[in-house]
């Protein structure tokens, strides 16, 4: 039998920094919460690494850089910690970070039927915060479906959808790439609309 992992109730910034880098499996950390994260399907995964490859060369040339999953970003005066997917940054001190990126320029999240309303909710409401965060980017695992959200003016964000055929465009690093190359290779689920 395997026991259940027991998570502390409320723990430090600095604790949890400390407990997860001692943890096989990762957890975020909001405001003294810990949320253990789940594995990801296949279609979810090849997903963000057709997206991190379409990405690579052109980050290379801007001297901007994307991980993946594994890659904290650390938010709100370090009271939040997350593994986005993919994060892009073009900051300096996160080029040169071993811990965690605190400027990210894009955001990039794999929706699964488990976590879509979370990363539509109350994720997005923590990533706006993000002062440096320009484009927060949503791309669906179970159809060719993905959404943009892009800072504007003040607190407005707009919002784009682009389906099949269409190409989407991260204006703050200047990208363009159709979403048929970031599901090569996917096995989407059927449409039974």
């Amino acid at each position: 039998m395997i026991a259940q992992p027991q998570y502390p109730q409320k723990m430090s910034p600095e604790a949890y920094l400390a407990w997860e880098a001692q943890q096989e499996e990762r957890h975020e950390y909001i405001d003294g919460e810990i949320l253990a994260m789940t594995g990801g399907s296949i279609p979810h995964t090849k997903i963000y690494l057709n997206f991190y490859r379409a990405l690579y060369p052109h980050l290379r040339q801007r001297g901007c850089e994307a991980y993946v999953s594994d890659v904290k970003v650390q938010t709100y005066e370090n009271r939040r910690y997350f593994y986005p997917d993919l994060v892009i940054t073009c900051n300096p001190e996160d080029l040169e970070s071993r811990q965690f990126v605190e400027n990210p320029t894009v955001i990039i999240e794999v929706l699964s039927p488990s976590t879509a309303s979370y990363d539509r909710g109350a994720k997005l409401k923590y990533y706006r915060q993000i002062a440096s965060l320009k484009e927060y980017v949503l791309v669906d695992s179970e159809s060719m479906a993905v959404e943009l959200y892009r800072r504007g003016e003040g607190k407005m964000w707009l919002y784009y959808t682009y389906g099949e055929g269409e190409a989407i465009a991260l204006e703050s690093i200047e990208f363009e790439c159709p979403i048929a190359l970031l599901y090569e290779g996917v096995t989407l689920e059927p449409d039974h609309g």
